[in-house]
């Protein structure tokens, strides 16, 4: 099997590992960059792994004009940069002693070695400069090909090096995995068993995990699977994955913003517990407070524009649930194309102040309530006869 992206093939990459095997070197592409290429996805970061030591890594890209970063020397890792395109590089590592995300490693000569501390199978999979896959474990290839989310060796040992490797597991189920075929159940279990660990793991990369998660395609599966597991409850406490479910089912194929997807699990404190920015949670705090009221279509659209409105009759069709009355999108059209007729200045020379902003208020209600057709001076006289 071999790889075939021209991500691959770029001059820039390929002088990167001319660099290293120039200097009598291995240099293989691993993880996401393989896995990804072999599926036929997008490929994003590219990784190398190398039997070269870093400071042997930051001489050759050196001596070759190029630029080295080492933004994880302790770990193995420097960043390439060779024209505007950044590479990560890696020595083979072995694992000397794990403990969560502070593991001490030690370097290796050895490809099995370095792929036996990896997460999933379909991560330890390795591919030279010119395309050739290496599966050094004899087990990724047929993991990826069946689309089956596996950990490396003991799935629990693996969940022991980082707890977020049980939000991993999820995630990977939802955008590689095959959805009928269900979690793999040695590591289900492994990830139930071990879900108090999700509660040592930082707020900015639970919140990371879940975005991406939930911006799969079909997420519902994995995010049943861990609400099962008792995962769910620990990242957010008092969610529930059914109305999710029904929301995928509603966007017909669409993959929709993983916001909406997060309003429709529930649970409590979620921008706290995510490291939401303010303003996704001023926009969920919106959509939740919205999706519970009974404006209509149309007074969604006007008050909070076509995209937000849009999340908003969702998300309340999934939580009901019910179907979206009839025509809701050509609704949301209409309210967020008209425009009220009255400005502050309209009314400035009889009230002011917080009376006048009030005033303004009951007015824009009375106007929506007519279905928009009140005119700026049926409001002005106080007639808000439809």
């Amino acid at each position: 099997m071999r790889i075939s992206g021209d991500w691959a093939r770029r001059s820039e990459t390929q002088a990167v590992c001319a660099a290293l095997s120039g200097g009598g070197h291995r240099a293989l592409f691993v993880g996401g960059c393989v896995r990804n290429d072999l599926l036929g996805e997008a490929v994003a970061d590219v990784d190398i792994a190398t039997d070269a030591r870093p400071e042997r890594v930051i001489a050759l890209v050196a001596g070759a004009g190029m630029k080295a970063v080492p933004t994880g020397l302790a770990h193995g890792t420097i960043t390439v940069v060779c024209g505007d395109l950044a590479h990560e590089v890696t020595t083979f590592r072995r694992d000397v002693e794990t403990f969560g995300r502070h593991a001490t490693v030690a370097f290796s000569d050895d490809i099995c070695a370095d792929a036996a501390r990896r997460d999933f199978t379909m991560n330890a999979l390795y591919a030279t400069p010119e395309g050739a896959v290496l599966d050094p474990l004899g087990e990724g290839l047929a993991d990826l090909t069946a689309r089956r989310v596996r950990f490396v060796g003991d799935a629990g040992a693996r969940i022991a090096e980082d707890y977020l490797r049980i939000l991993r597991y999820f995630r990977f189920h939802a955008w590689y995995g095959r959805q009928e075929s269900g979690l793999d159940p040695v590591g289900l279990a492994a990830c139930a068993a071990a879900a108090d660990g999700v509660s040592t793991l930082s707020r900015e990369r639970i919140g990371a995990e879940m975005r991406k998660l939930l911006a799969a395609p079909d997420p519902a599966p994995a995010v049943a699977a861990m609400d099962g597991a008792g995962v769910l409850a620990r990242v957010l406490p008092g969610a529930g994955a059914q109305a999710l479910a029904t929301l995928v089912q509603l966007e017909k194929g669409h993959t929709g913003p993983w916001l909406r997807r997060l309003a429709v699990l529930g649970g409590t404190a979620e921008a706290e517990r995510l490291r939401l920015s303010r303003a996704e949670a001023r926009s969920l705090t919106t959509l939740r407070k919205a999706a519970e009221s009974q404006a209509g279509a149309a007074e969604l659209g006007y008050r909070h524009g076509a995209a937000l409105a849009e999340d908003i009759v969702l998300a309340r069709a999934a939580i009901q649930p019910a179907s979206p009355p009839e025509g809701w999108r050509a609704e949301i059209a209409r309210g967020a194309g008209v425009r009220f007729p009255l400005r502050t200045a309209d009314l400035a020379r009889d009230v002011s102040g917080p009376e006048l902003g009030a005033l303004l208020r009951r007015l824009e209600n009375r106007w929506i309530a007519s279905d928009f057709r009140l005119t700026r001076e049926e409001l002005l006289a106080g007639d808000d006869r439809p």
